[in-house]
Parts: structure tokens; C-alpha cells; sequence
């Protein structure tokens, strides 16, 4: 490399080690502070991509829970299953607990739950504040903080966890979409991600 310097003109020797530089792989080697924006923009990404899939679950939920007439919430398909507002009631208070247990958060649902047989309107600001809440913790938990382990069915990351509790929401409302179809609504397509 030093002959290769050698024979370089000067403009061609600080384009060279600027690159050098900036790609981490330079002449005076890696510099840890390159590997810590690296980080630092992966996580940026990870809580940008985290409140996008949020968003879009949040509406299409409240797109599901619209759906359902008012009078129809308390129906549940067998005595054994829960009702089609426990459903979404269960979401916001299982969310509420893994997140506030695992991120160190108070849990607004600690001390006093919503009531089982919510109505329509109930149902959609328990959701909407489950979905606040959660938008809020992305936001607000520092970015190394995404890469902690917590342990979930064996050790995760927490953004994992920000996605296991949204794929806990997707099973949900699929049983929400099945409650539609069994009361002859057809349900509005999913939104994608």
C-alpha cells in the first residue's frame, strides 16, 4: 500500500485515504467510531421500521374493530371463547404487561383493567391507547436499548419483542376476522406492511 501512495498525486492521495477512511477499511484501520454511527443508523432503522409496521397494524385493527356492529360485541362463538371485544380487551392488556414488565415502564393497567364486556366504542380507545403507548415506547427508549436481551420463549432481542407482541395482535384479529365472517360480514382486506 505504501508504494501505491508513493506514486499517487497528492489530490489522488486524500481521495484515497478520505474513502480509505470513510469505508472503515483505511490505511490506519478501523475506527470505532465508524462502527458506532453503523450502529447508531441500524437502530435508527429499526425504530423507523418498528412505528411503520405499528401504524399500519394500528389501522387495520381499528378497520376490523369498525366493522363489528355495536350489538355484536359480546358474541362469542362457543361458551369456552372469549367474546369478540375480550379479544381486542386481552391485546391491549397482554401488550401493556410484556412491554411495561420487559422495558421497566409503569403499566396503566397495573392496578385496575378495563372491564370485560366493553362496548364498541370502549373497546376502540382501549386499542387506540395500546397502540399510543406502544408508539410512544419506540420513540422513546434509547436506541441501544433495542438491542438488549430479554427473555421471551428464550432470549430475543427487544425489538423482537416489539414484533412478538404485534404478532400476538395478528392472531387476535385473525380470530376477530373469523367472529365477522361467522356474522355474515365480509371483512376488509389486509393493508399490508
Amino acid at each position: 500500500m505504501t508504494s501505491t501512495l508513493f506514486f499517487m498525486t497528492m489530490n489522488s492521495k486524500r481521495v484515497f485515504l478520505k474513502k480509505s477512511l470513510l469505508s472503515g477499511l483505511g490505511v490506519f484501520g478501523s475506527f470505532s467510531i465508524f462502527g458506532k454511527e453503523k450502529k447508531d443508523n441500524e437502530q435508527a432503522q429499526i425504530r423507523k421500521e418498528l412505528a411503520d409496521a405499528w401504524t399500519k397494524s394500528e389501522k387495520y385493527s381499528l378497520e376490523i374493530i369498525e366493522q363489528m356492529p355495536d350489538e355484536l360485541f359480546g358474541f362469542e362463538y362457543t361458551s369456552e371463547a372469549m367474546t369478540y371485544a375480550e379479544q381486542w380487551r386481552h391485546c391491549a392488556v397482554f401488550t401493556f404487561m410484556q412491554l411495561c414488565g420487559r422495558l421497566k415502564l409503569p403499566n396503566p393497567y397495573e392496578k385496575a383493567k378495563p372491564k370485560v364486556d366493553l362496548n364498541k366504542a370502549e373497546t376502540t380507545v382501549e386499542v387506540k391507547k395500546m397502540y399510543a403507548f406502544v408508539q410512544q415506547a419506540i420513540q422513546a427508549i434509547p436506541l441501544e436499548k433495542f438491542e438488549e436481551k430479554t427473555d421471551f420463549g428464550g432470549e430475543i432481542p427487544i425489538w423482537r419483542l416489539f414484533y412478538a407482541m404485534e404478532n400476538h395482535i395478528i392472531h387476535h384479529r385473525g380470530q376477530c376476522i373469523v367472529y365477522l365472517r361467522l356474522k355474515g360480514i365480509e371483512p376488509k382486506g389486509y393493508f399490508g406492511w
